[in-house]
């Protein structure tokens, strides 16, 4: 969906504040040294930053919430570096964007995030010019960002963002970016044909790793109660079908469980790649105290 921007958001009614319910989760995988996935759970408003655990639930009365996974790419250490890299760039622009929309002063939210995209890509490119250790390193990014109604996202890489109204089926909201990623969006060949594709591991864009140019999919989605959001690396999708990861976040369960449930089962199956995971969802109130 086209969002809508920052200072033109639609009047309407005004509702309870929505509530945040999130769990993450990370793994190595069963073959991998080290983990070179990163992720970020974070609430800031117009003063402050604060890291999240990697579980909890908040309301949206007063604060934004940005979610994002990092997959990086590389060869030594560099991948865990780069991926590190573009975390902390998101903790250092977003406290000063949320300011310049409160004021009305921000060219609107979708600006902001390629601004982010664009920033951590130059970073990328000037540092693997200077050390010879980081020459060719990169990094995915899948970023969601909670405003009251909206969420806003920004992707670059094959890292995913999916999507789960409580009426309807789940949907892959990022693109991609590579040649396997646009057979299947085109109906050219099915997920079980893009799974075992020789070339789904070949990317055409991410952030550094020699690209001279990026084009990040940026976008947004209206939220609606029992909504949950699902942002996770390519070593997930390695371990799990798109119906299981379905099945897994529509069941009953608590949100807080979803994220190390699907990382056990994707390791379980596959565990060939690192293998992280951030649930999202949407609630209309904090749960009752015990």
């Amino acid at each position: 969906m086209t969002p809508p921007p920052a200072s033109h958001l639609p009047d309407g009614p005004p509702h309870p504040p929505l509530h945040l319910h999130w769990s993450s989760c990370t793994h190595p995988g069963r073959f991998r040294p080290n983990n070179e996935d990163t992720f970020l759970a974070l609430t800031f408003d117009g003063h402050e930053l604060r890291y999240l655990g990697k579980t909890g639930d908040a309301s949206m009365a007063s604060s934004d919430f940005v979610f994002a996974v990092s997959d990086g790419l590389g060869g030594a250490n560099s991948g865990e570096f780069a991926s590190r890299i573009a975390i902390d760039r998101i903790t250092r622009l977003f406290p000063k964007g949320f300011r310049l929309s409160a004021q009305g002063m921000a060219s609107g939210f979708p600006d902001l995030i390629e601004e982010l995209f664009t920033s951590i890509h130059s970073d990328m490119i000037e540092l693997g010019r200077a050390y010879e250790e980081c020459a060719g390193m990169g990094t995915t990014l899948s970023l969601c960002w909670f405003t009251p109604d909206w969420m806003y996202f920004g992707h670059i890489g094959d890292s995913r963002i999916y999507h789960l109204r409580r009426e309807g089926s789940l949907t892959q909201v990022t693109h991609d970016h590579s040649h396997v990623g646009w057979l299947r969006r085109n109906g050219r060949i099915n997920e079980r044909e893009a799974r075992t594709h020789a070339g789904r591991n070949a990317l055409h864009q991410s952030l550094g790793a020699g690209h001279q140019f990026i084009d990040p999919h940026i976008g947004a989605v209206k939220l609606e109660l029992e909504d949950r959001f699902l942002i996770c690396s390519d070593g997930l999708v390695d371990g799990l079908w798109d119906r299981r990861i379905e099945e897994t976040l529509r069941s009953p369960r608590p949100s807080e469980e979803l994220a190390p449930l699907l990382i056990a089962e994707a390791v379980e199956n596959s565990g060939r790649d690192n293998t992280t995971a951030i649930v999202v969802e949407i609630l209309s109130a904090a749960p009752p105290a015990p």
